[in-house]
C-alpha cells in the first residue's frame, strides 16, 4: 500500500508540506525580528553563548549542510559565509548590516532552494556521508529524514531566537 502511495505523489506531498512548514518558520522568525537593530541582533546576553544573527546564519548553515553537502550535491550558498555558524562554534565577531541583510535573504531563499531541488528530484540518490551519519544520536539517511530533522532544529533555535529577543529589546 506505501508503494502505492508513494507512487500516487502521496509521499511528494506530505514533504512538499513540511517544507512549507520551514518556510512559514522562517517568516515567523523574521517577524519576530524585525524591528531589531545590528547591535540587538548581535548581543550575546549573559547566560547566552550567541545572539541572533548566529541562530539565523547557523539554520542556514545546518540545512545546506543536510540537504546538500550530506546528499553528496553543492551547496546553494556559500558555505565560506556560514562555516563560522556550524555546530559547535559561536559569534566570533561583530556582524555588519549588510552582512545581517545578507542573511536575513538567504534565510528565506535557501528554502525556497530546497523546494525547487526536492521538487525537481535532485534527490533521487541521496547518499549521507560516511562520516556523518548522525545528529543528536539520529540516523539522516535520506532527504525526507533530512527534512523531518531540520523542522525538530527549527523550532529548537526558533525557542532560542525568541528568548534571545526578549533579552535584547
Amino acid at each position: 500500500m506505501l508503494i502505492w502511495l508513494q507512487f500516487c505523489g502521496w509521499k511528494r506531498t506530505v514533504m512538499d508540506s513540511k517544507i512549507d512548514k520551514l518556510k512559514k518558520v522562517r517568516h515567523f522568525i523574521l517577524a519576530q525580528i524585525e524591528d531589531l537593530n545590528e547591535n540587538q541582533l548581535n548581543k550575546v546576553p549573559e547566560g547566552f553563548n550567541n545572539n541572533i544573527a548566529w541562530n539565523l546564519a547557523h539554520l542556514i548553515c545546518a540545512q545546506q549542510a543536510l540537504c546538500y553537502l550530506r546528499a553528496g550535491l553543492e551547496p546553494k550558498l556559500s558555505m565560506d559565509f556560514y562555516t563560522p555558524f556550524s555546530t559547535n562554534t559561536k559569534p566570533d565577531r561583530f556582524l555588519s548590516l549588510p552582512e545581517i541583510q545578507k542573511i536575513k535573504a538567504d534565510f528565506k531563499e535557501s528554502i525556497d532552494f530546497l523546494n525547487e531541488d526536492y521538487s525537481g528530484s535532485s534527490y533521487g540518490a541521496y547518499t549521507p556521508s560516511p562520516n556523518i551519519l548522525r545528529v543528536y544520536d539520529i540516523e539522516i539517511q535520506s532527504i525526507d529524514e533530512a527534512i523531518e530533522f531540520l523542522l525538530y532544529h527549527e523550532g529548537y533555535h526558533t525557542g532560542t531566537i525568541l528568548a534571545l529577543t526578549k533579552l535584547v529589546k
